[in-house]
């Protein structure tokens, strides 16, 4: 237990010097890279970034609180959004010296943390009863296909409407798992209420906050403007949705794990 204990400090301190190591590389690109005042994009990026960094402390550090099975989905959250945050500062980097949208940065970002916000739906009721492992494959099969689909629509690779067809499919199928599958079903008849609340909650964040993507990718893609006219509105979307997304979900997690964990 001790050397756990000893693992989860170092990792703790390992992000904070990450960010600071972040933080003086940042400072020492020259005049190129430095924030204007009026660009609320580049400040949006710098401060998810900053949020995300101080989430990833707070998930780590909290995991001694609760009992062993409900680490890992911390953990996890810990990770969606350390990941997320070392994307956040390259983001805001190509962002603040090119002023033009970081779309690769965003789609690794992605490719990485949304499976696993989505193996987190798999965790928590694994924690708590038997769990197909269907319920995992399904989610990241309809994870793959609606990044892919983003991603292909967002870099050109095929017409921005079929493109976005296909994304939304992927996430038609994500929630149709979480609302009417198997996931869904699992959670009804075998979760406690607590893990019960906390499933409906993520679900009605991957309906409702999630929606706020499909719209991102309109206001940059198809609306009829050019993606350099419209990219302010793009990444300020996206980031919106990214720091209330991701830094929700992780808060979700922990706060079932914390109230099962008090149980026992």
């Amino acid at each position: 237990m001790l050397q756990k204990n000893n693992l989860i400090k170092s990792i703790a301190k390992s992000v904070f010097s990450l960010a600071l190591v972040f933080g003086a590389t940042q400072a020492s690109a020259g005049e190129s890279s430095v924030l204007r005042s009026d660009d609320f994009v580049g400040i949006s990026f710098w401060l998810i970034s900053m949020a995300l960094i101080a989430s990833t402390a707070f998930f780590f550090l909290e995991r001694d609180r609760v009992s062993a099975k409900w680490r890992t989905s911390l953990t996890v959250s810990g990770l969606v959004t350390l990941i997320a945050a070392v994307h956040y500062f390259y983001m805001r980097d190509v962002w603040v010296t090119t002023g033009s949208t970081p779309t690769v940065f965003r789609y690794i970002d992605w490719l990485i943390t949304v499976p696993l916000l989505m193996v987190e739906f798999y965790l928590i009721l694994s924690a708590v009863t038997k769990v197909s492992s269907g319920i995992f494959w399904r989610l990241m099969i309809g994870t793959l296909v609606m990044l892919v689909g983003g991603y292909v629509g967002e870099a050109g690779s095929m017409e921005a409407m079929p493109a976005f067809i296909i994304g939304m499919a992927g996430r038609a199928f994500i929630l149709y798992e979480i609302f009417m599958g198997e996931a869904s079903k699992v959670n009804a008849s075998s979760a406690p209420a607590s893990v019960q609340a906390g499933f409906k909650l993520m679900r009605w964040i991957v309906t409702v906050g999630w929606a706020v993507y499909p719209l991102g990718y309109f206001l940059g893609y198809l609306n009829g403007g050019s993606p350099a006219d419209t990219a302010n509105a793009l990444n300020i979307t996206y980031n919106f949705a990214d720091v209330l997304n991701k830094i929700a979900f992780g808060l979700i997690i922990w706060s079932v794990a914390v109230s099962e964990s008090e149980k026992h």
